[in-house]
């Protein structure tokens, strides 16, 4: 099938003031982003595509720093499942990371950049400033939203706090919640980053010095929950990694990577490092684990969906241990007991929670299914 071909990254600019859930206020505020497709006449035909914790607005093109291509360009193109000869597409960089929209590594109005003055924010200001976007845009409802993990957060939460804004709901692989355990994983991800000497208490932009070591062990221990342990035994089982000298791999008795998993997770922990910035890390994990539909409604998660009018769709794996089917399974119950319109599968892959964005076609005919 042919590739995409987007508009280049756009930034704007959004006209008012953000109101963030933590009672301050974003002037100001920039939203970097791509489209793919054309918007038709009516602009009805556009589909919104939350990205996840590590992406960014690099949906279906290569991307600019790491040359690999977009993070879901096997879903997304012509003839793909979101058919961009049918629909506009659209994916924004979330605020609060650090690919063009606002975020701690962006400058404030001194000139100077937010560091760890940034806001701290939550999923539904992610939202906010998405909408906000769509609003400049023209665009006042969405053919659908359509998301994956951290993305399907934001399908939610537009669904529940922007309910006239989306028709149908796509949630990939995903919660209404964080879960205690989940909350563990980013913990330790953000103190291996405030533990990095260079860290420098968020104060490291433009010293020469950013806390590269932190982010990578940060970034090692989140890519472990992205798998699942029969994925990571059938490519590495207890394999040794060859030694540089070519030579058969074996017991070093030293800390080097004598296994081929240890050295998997070492170059994904650095070559995250050239591509994301720690700060921002830090805002999106605590995003993430401020994350609770329920609570943000009174605390029945049914209410959050109350007087819906979209169509949902509700997709989990069986490998997926970081949102387990039993996440989606409650979202579904809740979706009922609104009345919603709401269709749920659980897919059968190999992959742990990054199957959503590797090859599965069943999730492909689903999309494509939903959508049409």
């Amino acid at each position: 099938m042919a590739t995409p071909r987007p508009l280049p990254t756009t930034s704007l600019q959004l006209p008012d003031p953000l109101p963030l859930d933590s009672g301050q206020v974003l002037d100001g505020v920039t939203m970097a982003y791509e489209t793919y497709g054309t918007l038709a006449s009516d602009r009805r035909n556009a589909i919104l595509v939350p990205h996840a914790l590590t992406g960014d607005q690099h949906l279906a093109s290569e991307h600019p720093i790491t040359g690999k291509p977009g993070w879901w360009v096997r879903m997304v193109g012509p003839g793909k499942p979101i058919d961009t000869d049918r629909f506009f597409v659209i994916c924004a960089n979330v605020i609060g990371s650090c690919m063009g929209s606002s975020g701690p590594a962006a400058l404030d109005s001194d000139g100077r950049p937010w560091a760890m003055r940034f806001p701290v924010i939550t999923i539904r200001d992610m939202v906010r400033a998405q909408v906000a976007l769509l609003d400049v845009l023209g665009i006042e409802r969405l053919h659908a939203v359509v998301g994956g993990s951290m993305g399907g957060m934001q399908t939610l939460s537009l669904a529940a706090n922007f309910p006239d804004r989306a028709d149908r709901v796509l949630a990939i692989a995903t919660t209404a919640r964080h879960s205690a355990q989940n909350i563990a994983f980013h913990e330790v991800g953000r103190q291996a980053i405030m533990a990095d000497p260079n860290w420098q208490a968020g104060d490291y932009y433009g010293t020469g010095a950013a806390p590269d070591k932190g982010l990578s062990v940060a970034r090692m221990a989140a890519h472990i929950t992205y798998l699942s342990e029969a994925g990571l035994t059938g490519k590495f089982g207890r394999r040794f990694q060859d030694r540089p000298d070519g030579t058969a791999g074996g017991r070093s008795f030293g800390f080097d990577a004598d296994f081929q998993v240890e050295s998997y997770l070492r170059h994904q922990g650095l070559a995250f490092t050239d591509r994301f910035d720690a700060n921002s890390y830090l805002y999106i994990t605590r995003a993430m684990d401020y994350f609770d539909l329920a609570e943000e409604h009174g605390g029945r998660l049914a209410d959050a969906f109350a007087g819906t009018r979209a169509r949902f769709c509700v997709v989990s794996f069986d490998t997926d241990w970081l949102y387990p089917t039993s996440e989606s399974r409650s979202l579904v119950q809740a979706l009922n007991a609104a009345a919603a319109p709401v269709s749920f599968v659980e897919l059968s892959a190999p992959y742990g929670h990054d199957s959503f964005l590797l090859d599965v076609p069943a999730l492909d005919r689903v999309v494509k299914g939903f959508l049409e």
